[in-house]
């Protein structure tokens, strides 16, 4: 009887192998073992769980994506958080006398430091654990924010920004490690492409909601908003979050005490301090640095990702300094309306990849025998590539000549959904790369998209002032076009690349 098996020893390199064969000797060593499979019959399981209702392959339905429900609050807020006071610039410049483009800089600390932040993360999120590091980043965002609302002066105020985005960074380096703990490779490329969407629709909705706040309330009482929201993703995640990290090896190793003091102890990290077979830090922090020069992985982040976030967050940054002054005149309702551009091309795009990505997965698994390679996955990135060079030039030469705000949304709308398509695909592609290293692969994705966020804002608003809109525009979009090359190099010599570069030994 033909029966579905795998090779399970090519899930640590990313290379998967479903195949339909006959067994004529189930008994023998050299027979494939017969798998576990979805309940329709139609899936080998990858990776195979084990017998153990606590591993978190065998959660049910619900659970899954309770946890899933209490790690997109914080990927929601993590880049919300820092856009939330684009919209409040100008009230801020009255009461500390400068100009608005000055009040502006107190976001670029912030951003910066989400890069180090959530590299930095990843030791404690392979040693203690996803969960406490999760609620640990929600809680002290809300002690942050709290400071920021009450401070004093412009130094305060932005020394607070600064420790906002490099506690809070977390959710976004934390989400690929999560979603391999719990789901199959045949349902991950839906769930990641949610988790993308969790964190790309935030610097959007927060400047959004924002904006409409402050002409009823003071930029004190929003950012006290803020600190809300931080404080109701804490308790999200102290409700409906889990400990994912589990040890097939030994899965008795960080076993936690029954009832409320169980829970505490893993929501806090004391379970994960106690638990023993987990690499230290500093291996961790070796891991990761011998992952960062990888071709596969840092030409599709230090190159496509950085570039592309680079000029949507320089954007999202400034958009109330091209939109308010003539010839737009926006008012505050008219800039936090705009904001509705780029969610509605960030939805669409979690729409279209939601089923694009796994009609990519199949198609090619079906076409190559049941052979399956990662860089199939980054045919996802070309439709979204184009579209996003497409719009950085409908914004600039819509700007320029002071056309419709319509030609704004279009554009801005566009490159929503440009960014969150091909970061949907890498991001899916990288989890195939390094399933064993999901954390650490995802820290560097989250260190180049900060650090293209944080340079933009430098000389977004001057080059825009210095050569017009229509120049500085296009150049950005002759630049995100050239980043495609990064893409094709991936998909050429990737899976060479993946043979030569041998992975350190999987942590947990």
């Amino acid at each position: 009887m033909d029966q579905e098996y795998v090779k399970p020893d090519l899930e640590d390199t990313g290379a998967f192998v479903v195949q339909r064969e006959k067994s004529s000797s189930p008994g023998s060593i050299d027979s494939p073992v017969k798998l576990k499979t979805s309940p329709d019959g139609r899936q080998a399981l990858i990776p195979q769980p084990s017998d153990d209702p606590a591993d978190p392959l065998n959660w049910s339905w619900a659970k899954k994506h309770c946890v899933l429900i209490a790690l997109g609050s914080g990927c929601l807020l993590t880049d919300w958080g820092m856009t939330w006071g684009s919209t409040l610039f100008e009230a801020q410049a009255m009461d500390w006398h400068m100009t608005p483009p000055d009040v502006s800089n107190s976001v670029t600390g912030g951003t910066f430091l989400q890069g180090p932040g959530g590299v930095l993360a990843v030791p404690l999120i392979q040693r203690y654990g996803r969960l406490p590091v999760l609620f640990w980043s929600q809680l002290l965002g809300c002690i942050v924010v709290i400071g920021a609302a009450c401070a004093p002066t412009y130094a305060g105020f932005t020394a607070c920004r600064v420790l906002q985005g490099f506690v809070t960074t977390a959710p976004q380096v934390i989400g690929l490690s999560m979603i391999h703990d719990m789901f199959f490779f045949h349902e991950r490329a839906r769930k990641v492409n949610l988790w993308v969407f969790s964190f790309l629709i935030g610097p959007f909705l927060g400047p959004f909601i924002s904006g409409f706040l402050i002409q009823a309330i003071s930029w004190r009482h929003c950012y006290a908003v803020l600190a809300g929201f931080y404080g109701a993703s804490s308790l999200i995640i102290a409700f409906l979050g889990d400990e994912t990290l589990y040890d097939r090896d030994n899965p008795n190793q960080a076993a936690a005490s029954p009832g409320i003091m169980g829970r505490l102890q893993k929501l806090t990290g004391i379970a994960g301090v106690r638990a023993s077979g987990r690499p230290s830090p500093l291996i961790v922090a070796k891991h990761l640095i011998s992952l960062s020069y990888r071709p596969y992985l840092f030409l599709p982040t230090a190159v496509f990702i950085m570039i592309n976030f680079m000029f949507l967050i320089g954007l999202t940054n400034t958009i109330s300094l091209l939109v308010k002054p003539p010839p737009y005149l926006f008012s505050d309702t008219a800039d936090a309306l705009l904001y509705l551009a780029p969610m509605t091309g960030v939805i669409i795009a979690e729409l279209f990849g939601h089923f694009f990505n796994d009609f990519l997965q199949r198609t090619y698994i079906r076409h190559h025998e049941g052979r399956y390679k990662p860089e199939s996955r980054l045919w996802g990135v070309y439709l979204p590539w184009f579209l996003g060079v497409f719009a950085l030039v409908i914004f600039g030469e819509t700007l320029q000549f002071g056309k419709s705000w319509v030609g704004l949304a279009i554009g801005w709308g566009m490159q929503g959904f440009a960014v969150q398509a091909a970061t949907a695909a890498i991001s899916a592609y990288v989890l195939d790369c390094f399933p064993q290293h999901a954390a650490l692969a995802s820290s560097w994705i989250n260190f180049w998209r900060t650090t293209g966020g944080f340079c933009v804002n430098y000389f977004q608003s001057k080059w825009v002032a210095h050569s017009g809109p229509a120049v500085t525009f296009g150049c950005q979009a002759a630049i995100v076009a050239s980043s495609i090359f990064a893409i094709i190099a991936c998909q050429i010599w990737g899976p060479k690349w993946r043979t030569r570069y041998a992975l350190p030994p999987p942590e947990n």
